[in-house]
């Protein structure tokens, strides 16, 4: 006699489908403006702004430096003074769309340039009705993923507009003796900026920068930075390194400068940080 073939069973029987891996996958992140701001100067703010930006750009993320501080210091490390001809004075005064200014510098970065016309607008804007909001109406429907704004040291209309139009702040922290009362200043500023005029303004942190861990000083001054900020204090420090603080002379960021070094990496591991705590800042984690 033929041997009967047995039939299979339908999955869903005795046997069980066959389980696929789990992937688990990260949030979406929103598209974040994100202030580099101090009322302080000489805090790393600039150096800041500049590498986190190119960090940012260089993981594949559409970012955008906007240097809103007349000094330029941020826009001199990529273009010379003739390619600043036109610059944010235009969008922030004449009211020309961010396009009209904006050059490229690299893959997947732009630059807002700024210039020292731009000092002017501390008078002439606080005179407008819509004076500082004339950013966040130029940020209107950017295309970039990340805007990075690198701000004046001071308050008033220019870093006014950076905080309006901003979705997140990020305040540096110089590891120094006059740390501890530079930040309340900026911390008041931040959270008046939230009560008249820009509620959804998220610390996203505090960054101790400059630091030199062979000072006592330096030490009690991150402790007491952190007593103060708790988790908001991001795990990151900027340490004090020759070839960070050379980075500039040569026109670079430290990426391209020293591709291997301390400061190389912190600002890796920062960037890092800064995507995690936008996206756990997010609508949906909020």
């Amino acid at each position: 006699m033929a041997q009967k073939t047995a039939k299979k069973k339908p999955l869903g029987t005795n046997e069980q489908k066959p389980k696929r891996a789990r992937t688990t996958r990260k949030a979406a992140l929103p598209p974040a403006v994100i202030a580099f701001a101090h009322l302080k100067g000489g805090v790393g703010k600039t150096t800041a702004a500049i590498n986190v930006a190119t960090c940012l750009a260089r993981m594949g993320h559409k970012t955008l430096l906007l240097d809103m501080d007349p000094q330029s210091s941020a826009s001199e490390v990529f273009l010379s003074t003739t390619q600043t001809e036109k610059n944010l004075y235009h969008v922030l005064y004449d009211e020309k769309p961010l396009s009209a200014v904006i050059q490229p510098i690299g893959d997947n970065l732009d630059l807002a340039p700024a210039s020292i016309d731009m000092a002017m607008l501390e008078n002439r804007l606080r005179e407008r009705v819509d004076g500082y909001h004339m950013l966040q109406i130029a940020l209107e429907n950017h295309p970039y993923q990340f805007v990075v704004i690198d701000t004046p040291p001071s308050i008033g209309v220019l870093t006014s507009n950076a905080l309006i139009a901003s979705t997140h702040l990020v305040i540096p922290v110089q590891a120094s003796y006059f740390a501890l009362k530079g930040i309340e200043n900026m911390m008041q500023t931040y959270h008046t900026v939230r009560q008249r005029a820009n509620p959804s303004l998220n610390l996203l942190g505090v960054l101790i920068t400059m630091i030199d861990d062979r000072l006592s000083f330096a030490r009690d001054i991150k402790a007491d930075v952190t007593d103060i900020f708790g988790d908001k204090v991001f795990r990151t420090v900027i340490h004090r390194t020759v070839r960070l603080e050379e980075s500039p002379a040569y026109r670079k960021n430290i990426f391209e400068h020293a591709p291997r070094s301390r400061g190389s990496e912190e600002f890796a591991q920062l960037t890092q940080e800064i995507l995690d705590r936008c996206r756990n800042s997010s609508p949906k984690h909020s």
